[in-house]
């Protein structure tokens, strides 16, 4: 029995090769979500050369983001680290990228859709960065929108974990071809063949590989130290583990009264929390009232 939560689908007799999250209905990015989507981008689509990778989420969704409970501090580390390797990968694979974006796109799943070259999106599609409600923030994200969106739009939607529609990035610029519900398919294939297809392969890796330098830069400098950040710093603080620890308990958060930083890391056995619900962080937009 296959146990790969992401496969590889080749199309257009080679041109177009689609790496999908098959893990529905949340495909949630946990670190075996992102070990085997990273072997498809290293490894089967490198060698294939199409004109164009899409990544898309079967189901209704694209992703609802990483794994809750592989955010204790326990495992925080591993978890960034794999999530960094995999969005440079992204922006490093040989051909342009498409993220192809129905339903919920949060988190984790948002920073994957930013780390490529390209969104497409149904209109109705929901896009955030939640972190901020459990106690912490989205490196990644912090890293990538300012060079996809600005300042303004990295702020907004960093500082207050609010949803966005897919209409409304198309404003901010993020996404890049609108679909109205239900017609992603559809207008994904109109714009591979006007787009894509009859172009050159050598053409569109080249000014890929030219276009991403900003996000390259973001991913391989800027983020390393944010996640020095959030390691060292944040993760010091009781806040940070007190989110993610009232999210898996199905509680209100129970927030220290002053900002005041605290330097003691807490114990990993204080801190200790059920991490069953792989799939904790899918119920996350229910809560954000």
């Amino acid at each position: 029995m296959d146990s790969s939560r992401a496969r590889l689908e080749v199309s257009h007799d080679g041109q177009v090769a689609t790496a999908v999250l098959a893990a529905p209905k949340a495909n949630i990015l946990d670190r075996g979500m992102l070990r085997d989507l990273g072997s498809i981008l290293k490894g089967a689509i490198s060698r294939l050369n199409p004109k164009v990778i899409v990544i898309r989420g079967e189901g209704p969704s694209f992703s609802f983001g990483a794994s809750v409970s592989e955010h204790l501090p326990d495992q925080i580390e591993p978890t960034l680290n794999e999530l960094r390797e995999l969005l440079i990968a992204v922006a490093k694979v040989p051909a342009p990228t498409i993220a192809a974006v129905r339903g919920h796109c949060l988190g984790g799943g948002f920073e994957l859709a930013l780390a490529c070259d390209l969104i497409a999106a149904e209109e109705t599609a929901q896009f955030g960065c939640p972190e901020i409600k459990l106690g912490v923030f989205p490196p990644a994200a912090s890293a990538l929108l300012p060079v996809k969106a600005g300042s303004g739009w990295a702020s907004k939607i960093v500082l207050t974990g609010s949803t966005y529609s897919g209409k409304d990035l198309a404003v901010a610029g993020v996404v890049s071809r609108l679909a109205t519900a239900g017609d992603l398919d559809g207008e994904l294939e109109r714009w591979l063949e006007s787009d894509f297809l009859p172009r050159s392969a050598a053409a569109l890796r080249h000014a890929a590989a030219a276009t991403r330098l900003p996000v390259l830069r973001a991913l391989e400098r800027d983020l390393p130290l944010l996640e020095k950040i959030y390691l060292e710093e944040l993760m010091r603080e009781p806040d940070a583990v007190e989110g993610i620890r009232a999210f898996m308990e199905k509680r209100e958060p129970r927030w220290l009264a002053s900002g005041a930083a605290v330097r003691e890391r807490p114990s990993q056995q204080e801190n200790a929390a059920d991490p069953s619900s792989a799939g904790a962080s899918a119920k996350l937009i229910g809560r954000e009232g």
